[in-house]
């Protein structure tokens, strides 16, 4: 049966562009502590009524942007008559899980997630299909499957880190392959599907290298950046190259750094976005900086800020949302940390962790870990100890190795002040675990 158009929803757009709309709907989301991706291609796909019926999460977001209106009103189908579903077949997840896509029965059986509050207790619940469980071939519904995948891990990543995470995720990128390997009757599913496809092998790949294991990181990366080439989709070269620029600066490859960087900058180019092009570009100024080059660093520092100060705009990839003011400072405070300009990073870092939204956890907690480190090293280390305190009442709901491994570096750094009251505190909570 043809979709029939959201007008609706379409209505309530009113004279702003869908870009704009779906800027409202992200800050709407915001202030909830959701976290969705929403871009101008997901509200077009709701006005044309493609979705039915948003997931949990878009639910909460749209039911706080329209106080008093039902989904119904909003133009949406009862949840129970999407795809088929008889009543109470599958519950709704509580308000605290992450949200589980309504639109496939591939992703219930390959992508659904269960959670928790803390990642001691958090299981995904990613299962493998058998094979006979794949259709013969892909559709539109396992594009919208792969991609909710997607950002169901990302959103898991920023609130919990990726320590337990990635030996899970792995289950749905090979899901995602084998449906490539299924092929599909339309190429814009194809291309979706490869999209899909290549962004799953860079967050599965992000979560192997934020735990450390920069060996399957990279192979994962080249993974996604040989998917974006088979298709020729320039977006996806370009993330996969940011990633493995991030890679090379933190495996000690500064020269590697570079040079993906700046790779990643060419494929950016027909992209459109300031923003995807900002942060390629401070990719670069990381390699010049581990170089110990401080004048190609401060250039390349320049230009992004440059980049950074035109705004968001619609061409922004959806995985760049975590991208904003305070991840800038962050990769400065990096730069000169390299450089060895101490005192200079911790400002950028403090400001980092200051801007930083809540619902980021990890980041919240990784930014406060650089800044631990960077006031140990610049000589103040009752301040760096308090941060590391901060970092230590993050730890329960967060497990990023990244995160572990700057406050041991920080905690060693600390150990000739051990004589002050609050570094020895420290010290001795964060041996305690």
């Amino acid at each position: 049966m043809a979709a029939s158009p959201n007008e609706s929803f379409r209505r309530l757009r009113g004279q702003q562009s869908p870009a704009e709309f779906a800027a409202l709907v992200r800050r709407a989301a915001r202030e909830i502590g959701e976290t969705v991706a929403c871009d101008a291609r997901y509200i077009g796909r709701v006005e044309a009524g493609e979705i039915r019926c948003p997931n949990y999460a878009y639910e909460r977001v749209f039911l706080h942007m329209f106080p008093g209106r039902t989904l119904a009103d909003l133009g949406f189908s009862p949840r129970e008559t999407v795809r088929g579903r008889g009543p109470n077949r599958f519950p709704a997840p509580p308000a605290t899980d992450p949200p589980s896509s309504e639109e496939s029965d591939v992703l219930r059986r390959a992508f659904i997630s269960g959670g928790s509050a803390t990642m001691a207790a958090a299981t995904l619940g990613f299962t493998l299909p058998r094979r006979s469980e794949l259709p013969r071939r892909a559709g539109e519904a396992e594009a919208e499957a792969v991609e909710a995948a997607v950002r169901q891990i990302r959103l898991l990543d920023d609130r919990h880190g990726a320590d337990g995470l990635y030996r899970r995720a792995a289950e749905p990128l090979r899901t995602a392959y084998a449906l490539l390997d299924a092929g599909t009757a339309r190429q814009s599913t194809a291309d979706r599907l490869h999209a899909g496809a290549g962004e799953l092998a860079i967050s599965v790949g992000w979560l192997a290298h934020d735990s450390r294991r920069f060996g399957d990181a990279r192979s994962h990366y080249a993974e996604a950046l040989a998917t974006a080439r088979v298709s020729g989709d320039a977006g996806l070269e370009a993330h996969a190259f940011a990633n493995m620029s991030f890679l090379a600066r933190d495996a000690g490859r500064p020269r590697e750094c570079v040079r993906a960087a700046q790779a990643g900058q060419r494929a950016a180019r027909s992209v459109g976005s300031a923003r995807l092009s900002c942060l390629l570009t401070l990719r670069e100024a990381a390699g010049w900086a581990g170089l110990g080059d401080r004048a190609g660093c401060q250039e390349a520092l320049g230009r992004a800020h440059t980049l950074f100060g035109r705004g968001a705009g619609p061409a922004d990839p959806e995985w760049m949302s975590f991208f904003g003011e305070a991840e800038l400072e962050a990769q400065e405070a990096g730069c000169w940390s390299a450089l060895g300009e101490w005192g200079r990073a911790a400002r950028h870092a403090g400001r980092a962790a200051n801007l930083q939204e809540p619902h980021f956890a990890r980041n919240v907690a990784l930014y406060t870990a650089q800044l631990a480190d960077d006031l140990a090293r610049a000589g103040v280390p009752d301040q760096a100890a308090a941060a590391g305190h901060q970092v230590l009442d993050l730890l329960p709901q967060v497990q990023s190795q990244r995160v572990t491994t700057l406050l041991s570096a920080t905690a060693a750094a600390l150990l000739p002040h051990q004589r002050s009251p609050r570094v020895s505190e420290f010290l001795s909570r964060h041996v305690a675990g």
